[in-house]
């Protein structure tokens, strides 16, 4: 089936349908403040199959190499690995000394296997929120501060270029990486939008390596050219977008989650997961070593 439009891929409608990641040929996702773990396929539109639920929030989760079914997690305050067989285990804890209450939100591997997530208060308190780097076998080490509410980040595909969206203030800025450390160098902005277009939220990196972002509250993804020009907008039947990946055949099937979150009168395909096909191939998400 060919996907012209934005189209509706389960009759699901989450409140907070965030961190859309293709694996091993299937989506997954999560609904962040239920803590729902949430898979389906590529195929065709179906009804979300739940992987796993905690009793904290769940921010988004990347996959345990070689272990199908293992994941580790941004949840809750801190850092979990999910295991096949529903359980969790807390891995680090980032957030439990904050002054205000606060919860982790997205996050994703690079692509050379560190886990990076970030962080917010509750209350949404300017300068409240920190991105974290979890190298394998290492403690996580906080590299940005300072922000509200951290989203992305998302890499170029040889892991060299970050980029990190700070959702309430509109900014989207661009980082180079020490492959070989981790070690964020140069930032420089690379997005700053108008609160009428919409504010950056979840993103991605195509196989050209442009970025794809979800505009919350801006009905709409937008890629952008590494120089920062606007490529091309994707008008959604969504008001707030919040995650974007490839998949499906040949991944050029764009997957957005949306969410209900904070709506007085939401629509029908507010809180849905949308499926449109696009001419641009995308990348599976990069995993974390096993151990």
């Amino acid at each position: 089936m060919e996907l012209t439009e934005p189209t509706a891929w389960s009759a699901d409608r989450l409140e907070l349908g965030e961190g859309a990641r293709w694996v091993d040929d299937r989506l997954v996702l999560v609904d962040l403040l239920a803590g729902r773990l949430l898979g389906t396929t590529g195929d065709g539109p179906a009804p979300l199959a739940e992987l796993c639920r905690l009793d904290v929030p769940l921010g988004a989760v990347a996959p345990v190499a070689g272990e199908p079914g293992e994941w580790l997690a941004a949840a809750g305050t801190g850092v979990a690995r999910l295991g096949a067989d529903g359980g969790h285990r807390v891995v680090a804890e980032l957030e439990g000394g904050n002054p205000e209450p606060a919860r982790m939100n997205d996050a994703v591997a690079d692509p050379h296997g560190r886990f990076w997530a970030g962080s917010m208060t509750y209350a949404g308190t300017p300068g409240g929120g920190s991105l974290y780097r979890i190298d394998p076998g290492a403690a996580p080490v906080p590299v940005v501060t300072g922000l509200t509410i951290a989203n992305g980040p998302a890499f170029d595909g040889a892991g060299t270029t970050m980029y990190l969206a700070d959702t309430p203030r509109g900014h989207v800025d661009r980082f180079s990486v020490d492959v070989r450390t981790g070690a964020l160098g140069e930032r420089t902005p690379f997005l700053r939008l108008d609160p009428a277009e919409g504010a950056p939220d979840g993103m991605t990196v195509d196989a050209e390596d442009h970025l794809w972002v979800a505009l919350w509250g801006g009905s709409a993804v937008r890629r952008y050219r590494p120089d920062g020009v606007l490529d091309r907008e994707i008008r959604l039947p969504a008001e707030q977008p919040t995650s974007v990946c490839f998949g499906g055949p040949g991944l050029r099937r764009l997957f957005v989650t949306t969410a209900a979150y904070g709506l007085t009168d939401p629509g029908p395909l507010d809180g849905a997961l949308l499926a449109v096909d696009v001419p641009i191939a995308g990348r599976p998400a990069a995993s974390v070593p096993a151990g």
